[in-house]
């Protein structure tokens, strides 16, 4: 494979991965045509790129090789605008005449649409496709709601940690080992470059912050019976808490500059020369290459609490999904295989840059592309998700976590009161969503 410079593209789909919709369908009856035509055309609703030329190019090989194999079955693939996506898919939930019968959705969005009745469990067929053994197992707890499965990974992101390979040099910074390490690093170079930060920062980077919480042992939320209860205020996340929101500060990444930055400003800091270390995913490749760092910089995994530990990364990323709806149940799955397929995701790869769902097609990914081996390895060695419940939606939207963090970098509360309020309206969410 050969990867192409990433574009924009891959930003506005993978922000999915840290962006729930701020709306989700309201509670629907059972859609569910109960018929499984085997001939017939199918709608597709795929999510616009900012360049998506490239990817219509993946879609369309995809879609030619399924209608091949289903002569007089025609496919029809509508680009949908990422922004309005929640609007769009929330009416087709709610009428069946004028909905497609397969959706691309962003992975944190399974549990709510699920809980809305617009996706059709396919656990059945997903076991007996011998590709879907290949799956990661990030990516297949992204379809999966309460042991079923409703739907098929399509790409997957994921965050690791980038330098400025110069400043590490000219200061003589090791390469952090470490969590502790990182601090170090970020403390020497901002002591060394005042006009920097050590390591860029946000109080509004989630999916930056959660590899602290979970490298320390923490967690979101625990799952006993099918309901869930945050987890933040235990003493193990409010120590992977303490350790990410203690880089607030003026040795570092000063509060009143950095509280109410969010995953992109903290990319666009770094790839700026405006800092000496990032947490950026895979997707912020061509960021750095159009940036004043070009040149300058290398990424490796964020590091555990040990050395030798990857600490576990948030596993962004898309999925497909056939809706509860259709009325052609088994074509519309072959569609989404022949989509979501090996051969699909490798195409995938080469022209968005989208890291594929399936350990071995992933494999040849990075072997074939040096940068792409941090985040593989990242994601290899075991990357974690949202709690599967549709909840996440609200807790997301809300800002739960964002508030969470910056009440403590600011001083208004101590990590033990912040995370028990935040706990708190995590569990209400929970409740609500039954």
């Amino acid at each position: 494979m050969k990867l192409l410079p990433r574009l924009a593209a891959p930003v506005a789909a993978l922000v999915l991965a840290g962006l729930t919709a701020t709306a989700c369908a309201p509670q629907t009856s059972d859609t569910s045509s109960g018929k499984d035509e085997k001939t017939g055309d199918l709608r597709v609703w795929l999510f616009q790129e900012v360049n998506n030329g490239p990817k219509a190019k993946v879609v369309d090989r995809a879609v030619a090789a399924y209608e091949k194999a289903h002569q007089g079955s025609k496919v029809d693939v509508q680009y949908i605008p990422v922004d309005s996506r929640a609007e769009k898919i929330k009416a087709a939930f709610n009428d069946p005449s004028s909905a497609p019968d397969v959706i691309e959705y962003g992975n944190t969005d399974t549990a709510g649409y699920v809980r809305d009745g617009g996706l059709a469990d396919i656990s059945e067929e997903f076991a007996a496709w011998d590709e879907a053994a290949d799956t990661d197992e990030a990516a297949r707890a992204s379809v999966t709601v309460d042991g079923k499965t409703y739907g098929a990974p399509y790409f997957v992101g994921v965050r690791a940690l980038y330098y400025r390979t110069d400043l590490f040099e000219k200061h003589s910074v090791a390469v952090p080992e470490t969590l502790d390490e990182v601090a170090a690093a970020a403390k020497k170079i901002r002591k060394a470059e005042p006009g920097l930060y050590g390591i860029a920062v946000g109080g509004a980077y989630t999916y930056g912050a959660m590899p602290f919480l979970w490298a320390h042992g923490g967690g979101l939320a625990e799952e006993k019976d099918g309901a869930y209860t945050s987890t933040l205020a235990d003493e193990k996340s409010q120590a992977g808490i303490a350790a990410y929101t203690d880089l607030f500060g003026p040795d570092n990444c000063p509060a009143a500059k950095c509280a109410q930055m969010g995953g992109n400003d903290t990319v666009t800091a770094f790839a700026a020369g405006k800092a000496g270390m990032a947490i950026g995913g895979d997707f912020s490749h061509q960021a750095m290459e159009d940036g004043k760092v070009k040149g300058k910089y290398a990424v490796v995994p964020l590091p555990g609490t040990e050395k030798g530990e990857i600490a576990p990364a948030f596993a962004g990323g898309n999925n497909l999904g056939v809706l509860k709806s259709t009325e052609r149940r088994s074509l519309a799955v072959d569609l989404v295989k022949e989509l979501a397929g090996k051969k699909a995701q490798s195409e995938l790869f080469d022209a968005m840059g989208f890291l594929p769902t399936f350990t071995d097609t992933r494999a040849e990914a990075a072997a074939e592309e040096p940068f792409v081996k941090p985040f593989v390895q990242t994601l290899d060695a075991g990357a974690t998700f949202v709690p599967a419940s549709p909840a996440w939606a609200r807790i997301d939207s809300s800002l739960v976590l964002p508030t969470m963090f910056q009440e403590i970098v600011s001083g208004r509360k101590d990590v033990a009161a912040a995370t028990r309020d935040a706990a708190k309206k995590m569990d209400d969410a929970f409740a609500s969503a039954g």
